[in-house]
C-alpha cells in the first residue's frame, strides 16, 4: 500500500487490517507512540488527550461529512447520531384507520359482544345503528406492535473500515 495519507480511512473486503493500518473500531491508542496520528485526530473520537486518544468507531455506523446542508442540522466532526432500534409513540404516527373484518350475516343474539364473536347484524335493524352506544369488544380492533422497538437499519453490506497508522502527513490547503 503506497502513497496513502496518515489517518486516511479506506474500506477493505477482508477480516483484518493490513500492516500499517488499524480497524476503525474506537480503540484507544497510546499518544506517546502515535504523536503524528494524534496531531491529526486529537480527541475528536475519544481518549483523554494526555496519554490516550481513540480511533473512529465505524462499527455499525455509516460515515457522514461534517457541516450543514440547506435545511439540514449542523453536524460536527466525530458526532454520533441515529439509532439501530426505534419505538414509535402514538403521537409520532400519522393519522390512519383500521379496517374491520370477520363480519357475518347472522343476527347478533346478545347486546354485549362476546370477545370471540365476529361482527353481526343487529336484531331488528340495519347493520349500522346511530342510536346504539354498545361498547365494542376490545378484540374487535386490537392494537398491534406491543410497544416494542423495530429495527431502523438501512440495507447494508458488511466490510471493514481501516485507518492508516503510517503514511504521508497531509498538508493543509491554504
Amino acid at each position: 500500500m503506497s502513497d496513502h495519507f496518515l489517518a486516511e480511512i479506506r474500506i477493505f473486503p477482508f477480516e483484518f487490517a493490513p500492516k500499517g493500518w488499524a480497524l476503525c473500531n474506537g480503540q484507544l491508542l497510546p499518544l506517546s507512540q502515535n504523536t503524528a496520528l494524534f496531531a491529526l485526530l486529537g480527541t475528536v473520537y475519544g481518549g483523554d488527550g494526555k496519554s490516550t486518544f481513540a480511533l473512529p468507531d465505524l462499527q455499525g455506523n455509516a460515515p457522514m461529512q461534517p457541516g450543514q446542508g440547506g435545511g439540514l442540522s449542523l453536524r460536527l466532526l466525530g458526532e454520533v447520531g441515529g439509532a439501530e432500534f426505534i419505538t414509535l409513540l402514538e403521537s409520532e404516527m400519522p393519522a390512519h384507520s383500521h379496517t374491520m373484518s370477520g363480519a357475518t350475516q347472522d343476527p347478533a343474539l346478545a347486546k354485549i359482544v362476546n370477545p370471540n364473536a365476529s361482527w353481526a347484524l343487529s336484531q331488528g335493524g340495519g347493520i349500522y345503528q346511530s342510536s346504539s352506544n354498545t361498547q365494542l369488544s376490545p378484540q374487535a380492533v386490537a392494537p398491534t406492535g406491543g410497544s416494542l422497538p423495530h429495527t431502523n437499519l438501512q440495507p447494508y453490506l458488511v466490510m471493514n473500515y481501516c485507518i492508516a497508522l503510517q503514511g504521508i502527513f497531509p498538508q493543509r490547503w491554504t
